[in-house]
């Protein structure tokens, strides 16, 4: 009998079916009401009191797995916020992109503050799929230029990074939120705020993937995609 992975230990369901349901929800479930509510009472619900936070933990998992998967990302990003309610209260979802599209990295903040902006620069330029960026955009935000002003007398930013202010020119990105607000709005609000995180980052992994950043997997190859998730958690198909 093969052994069972390490994360998915002392959970009653199996592996495989949690992955499936980590899936689905975290993807395909979000574009449909009628499948969503029933996949959600029908599956995702006993899949839970079964495998405890197994679901939650798997989809932090499945974004933390993958990074080190992903291809180099150029070096003119994109950099803005949404704002998301968790418990009733607003929160901050700060995400950038490359020109091109391509995630870099995500941040969920209590927050609308410099310190916050750093704590996303500070993951992106620690990733070693992420070049020094040669140039960053945001709007009109003045936490940003304290943030990037802050990180070059820190040397994390190379000084000759230029910091560029234009609305407009973050058009990709405001396009790019639309799909990770989708799926939020179809999880119908958090209740916390660390399961809102784990939940997001589950949401950013499966766009990550469904964008083709992963090397040598397509972004329109489905059935690969899902072999290559069970890949990552050592689980046979």
């Amino acid at each position: 009998m093969p052994t069972r992975p390490k994360i998915f230990k002392w959970r009653q369901t199996e592996p495989a079916l949690i992955l499936c349901a980590v899936r689905w929800y975290l993807d395909i479930v979000s574009r449909c009401a009628m499948l969503r509510s029933y996949w959600r009472n029908a599956v995702w619900k006993p899949i839970i009191r079964r495998s405890g936070d197994g679901c939650s933990v798997t989809a932090l998992e499945l974004e933390q797995r993958l990074r080190r998967h992903l291809k180099p990302t150029n070096k003119a990003w994109r950099v803005d916020e949404t704002y998301r309610r968790v418990k009733g209260r607003w929160c901050y979802l700060y995400r950038a992109i490359d020109s091109a599209g391509a995630t870099i990295d995500f941040l969920l903040s209590a927050l609308r503050d410099t310190n916050a902006a750093k704590r996303l620069f500070r993951n992106a330029l620690s990733d070693r799929s992420h070049p020094q960026p040669r140039v960053i955009n945001t709007d009109l935000a003045p936490i940003y230029g304290s943030a990037i002003a802050d990180l070059k007398k820190e040397r994390a930013l190379r000084s000759r990074c230029h910091h560029r202010p234009v609305q407009y020119l973050n058009n990709i990105i405001e396009q790019d939120h639309r799909a990770i607000k989708r799926r939020v709005k179809a999880k119908q609000g958090f209740r916390e705020f660390q399961a809102a995180r784990r939940t997001i980052q589950g949401y950013e992994a499966m766009h990550i993937i469904r964008k083709g950043q992963v090397r040598w997997l397509s972004g329109s190859d489905v059935r690969r995609q899902n072999r290559f998730i069970n890949e990552l958690f050592e689980v046979a198909a």
